[in-house]
């Protein structure tokens, strides 16, 4: 299962254990069971601890099972993670049980290579198409109705009451909205334009980032900046008497040096 909040373990795992007890019934029995909780489908095998348990064992001569029964594909793989996989089973002697092929894989049957491509096309849409749409509604959510979508509130702002969820679940849970308005204790000092952030910094004769990082060392066959020319150091420019350049916010006011008596 892929989210500990939204699912629940028990629940999980005893449909997909139904799932592969039925498929093998019959045949064999299922001896061991390697469960992750809160594993993204997207990650592969080796970055999962039960899967990259489970492909341990693969190397254990008394491993006492011959065959890996997946109770659904979409749990298990997404995208290509069982072609990558299939040759690590076939050197152990493993077979691989999906309820898709009512049965073991035969990976060198090109209606099952046809099967299992589509398989893992699937699984890595359904991920792509949830999380489009929960990225969309969470952007139209906040820009067209201002609601604020959790973790800390910006700097300047506060949470305030917005009313009854309109999810009716929610709403009978007692769940509340929640939106973002200035704070008046701090929104002051988040009003400032890009314009004013530029004049302040100039004011303060801040120099600009470029000044403070360290140069990598020049290659022993670069011939060093020409001082007359090139003038990209700010040292360099200094020694030959230069200002330093003007922070300046792109699309806006013209930075301007303050007057000095």
């Amino acid at each position: 299962m892929s989210t500990v909040e939204h699912q629940d373990r028990v629940t999980s795992w005893h449909w997909q254990r139904d799932c592969a007890s039925e498929l093998v019934a019959g045949h064999g029995v299922i001896v061991a069971q390697y469960f992750d909780v809160g594993c993204s489908r997207r990650r592969a095998w080796r970055q999962r601890p039960r899967a990259a348990a489970l492909l341990a064992a693969l190397n254990d001569p008394d491993r006492g099972f011959d065959a890996i029964v997946v109770g659904e594909y979409e749990r298990a793989f997404s995208a290509n993670q069982l072609q990558h996989l299939a040759p690590v089973l076939e050197q152990h002697g493993v077979q691989l049980w999906l309820p898709e092929t009512d049965g073991p894989v035969d990976h060198h049957d090109p209606t099952h290579q046809a099967l299992i491509m589509m398989l893992g096309a699937q699984s890595k849409r359904e991920v792509q198409r949830a999380r489009f749409r929960v990225v969309t509604a969470m952007r139209a959510q906040a820009r067209e109705q201002g609601r604020y979508l959790g973790g800390r509130p910006p700097y300047g702002y506060r949470l305030v009451d917005a009313g009854p969820h309109p999810n009716t679940a929610h709403a009978r849970w007692g769940r509340r909205l929640q939106r973002l308005e200035p704070d008046p204790a701090t929104a002051r000092h988040v009003r400032w334009s890009l314009a004013s952030i530029a004049r302040a910094l100039n004011n303060a004769d801040i120099p600009l980032p470029v000044g403070h990082r360290s140069q990598p060392q020049s290659p022993p066959q670069r011939r060093p900046v020409d001082p007359t020319n090139g003038r990209s150091d700010p040292r360099q420019r200094q020694a030959l008497g230069e200002q330093p350049p003007l922070h300046r916010p792109t699309g806006l006011e013209p930075a301007t040096r303050p007057q000095t008596g």
